[in-house]
């Protein structure tokens, strides 16, 4: 079981910690638990909090020492600087090989630990400048709701760290399950680009939401950028126009996108030969899959299957639930 430890501090966002607490920390019937979820803080006792009332923490730092993943949820003030006690248990956390994970300002802290010396990361926009001028050497992108360097990892603001928890959940143990606990939490698994866009609030109503859902049940079919325009009623031309505003991206390649997320399903949940794969997901065949998985998710179909299996401790016919 993968021990999740959040570090709180007063005063405490309750949003921030709530987004761990949601994804790591809560059960959900018929979703496999793979995690325990605990709170620490340096001082135990009564750590009042954002919200107006006062949450008991009874563990201390030691926590720390057996934890996988350390998650800082907020930092606040920013200007805060780490205690001793702090900076020493996030380092000998990290060298044990632990994650450290921030939600909106936590960055602040583990910036403070000069573990994102020459590294990118991401904050809330509204504080980004600021995280810019103090640490100088760290690569701010205001823009990305996540940056996961594998063994530290930031969000931007409050909402970004679900997108970022999820992410996480999702390279742990797959697209199937990280999926399965976004459709508990009514949210979708993620969201598209991993951009942060921020659209004119008088905006009309796009036609995407629905798009998004139509597409989705059809991945396996062989839609183009016209079908999907003609779906919403307007021309090639104007959808590509609507994706950019909203997205950032082409109709193409986030089409392109969703037909790889249901390939890296069927990878982690059926035996199913590559081609076969390919041939599911709309994209005709072995060789279109491994270049496009290649270009969105760094390996090959082969490898993944192999290192999903190896990282959930199952092999073949013995890797769980398949689909037909």
């Amino acid at each position: 079981m993968h021990r999740v430890v959040a570090l709180v501090r007063p005063v405490q966002s309750t949003f921030e910690l709530g987004c761990a607490v949601e994804v790591f920390g809560t059960e959900r019937a018929g979703v496999p638990r793979h995690y325990t979820f605990e709170t620490c803080t340096e001082t135990p006792g009564p750590v009042p909090t954002t919200g107006g009332y006062t949450m008991h923490v009874p563990q201390d730092l030691a926590v720390l020492d057996a934890a996988d993943t350390v998650i800082v949820p907020g930092w606040l003030p920013v200007e805060t600087p780490l205690s001793a006690g702090v900076r020493h248990a996030l380092l000998r956390a990290h060298v044990r090989g632990a994650r450290l994970v921030t939600i909106c300002s936590g960055v602040f802290a583990l910036a403070r630990t000069g573990l994102l010396d020459g590294r990118s990361a991401t904050t809330h926009r509204a504080r980004a400048e600021q995280l810019r001028r103090e640490f100088p050497r760290v690569r701010v992108e205001p823009d990305r709701l996540y940056v996961d360097h594998g063994d530290v990892a930031t969000s931007a603001g409050a909402g970004a760290g679900l997108d970022l928890c999820l992410h996480l959940v999702r390279r742990d143990h797959g697209a199937a399950y990280a999926a399965s606990v976004a459709r508990d939490m009514v949210l979708p698994p993620r969201r598209e680009d991993g951009r942060v866009r921020y659209p004119p609030a008088s905006a009309p109503g796009d036609g995407l939401d629905d798009l998004f859902a139509w597409a989705g049940e059809r991945v396996g079919t062989p839609l183009s950028v016209p079908d999907l325009a003609a779906h919403v009623g307007v021309s090639p031309r104007t959808l590509a126009r609507r994706f950019a505003d909203r997205l950032g991206t082409s109709p193409g390649a986030w089409l392109v996108s969703r037909r790889v997320a249901e390939a890296r399903t069927l990878l982690e949940e059926t035996d199913l030969p590559v081609e076969a794969i390919a041939t599911r997901v709309g994209l005709a065949s072995a060789v279109n899959l491994r270049r496009r998985f290649r270009t969105q998710v760094g390996t090959t179909p082969g490898a993944y299957r192999r290192a999903f299996r190896a990282r959930n401790g199952s092999v073949g016919s013995d890797a769980g639930p398949r689909r037909p």
